[in-house]
């Protein structure tokens, strides 16, 4: 009897030290990373000089006339949307209809073929753009059928990238 009240009380102490030895671990970890989106654009080369031209006149970046081709890049890190717009120039103002102190603003993503006005609103100029893609463009004016003033007009254009 008494081996077997000692075989039980060792297999007791046995038994505590095997259950503390097995004992999981009271905490651990979960590796993270993170990035911070990028929304960025650029536009290359980024200047268009049209020149002066007589009233109700049309000039384009097509290769026939000022070959300027512009080259939007998508300068972030995830895919963006690009949006483009033009703007009002001093007594010029930009409508779809040239017209005295109305000029005329398009852009074309396919050489001339499609022209689609400006307008002072963001428009789709290209979706689905993957970081360092690019989407290239080309811009046509046409000058007002009379103007208020002979001065130098400044007919920017802005690309915007947004998600």
């Amino acid at each position: 009897m008494k081996s077997l009240i000692a075989s039980i009380c060792i297999l007791g102490l046995v038994g505590m030290v095997v259950g503390v030895v097995v004992q999981g671990a009271t905490e651990a970890s979960v590796a993270a990373t993170v990035t911070v989106q990028n929304i960025s654009v650029s536009v290359v080369d980024g200047t268009v000089a049209y020149g002066t031209l007589p009233v109700n006149t049309t000039k384009s970046t097509l290769a026939g006339e000022l070959a300027d081709l512009q080259t939007a890049t998508n300068d972030g890190n995830i895919t963006e949307k690009l949006n483009i717009r033009g703007t009002d120039s001093g007594t010029w103002t930009l409508g779809a209809v040239a017209a005295s102190n109305v000029y005329v603003h398009k852009f074309s993503t396919n050489s001339g073929v499609d022209w689609t006005a400006l307008t002072t609103s963001n428009q789709t100029l290209a979706s689905g753009v993957a970081a360092l893609g690019t989407k290239t463009f080309d811009l046509q004016i046409t000058t007002p059928t009379a103007s208020a003033d002979y001065i130098g007009h400044s007919v920017n254009v802005t690309v915007q990238a947004t998600i």
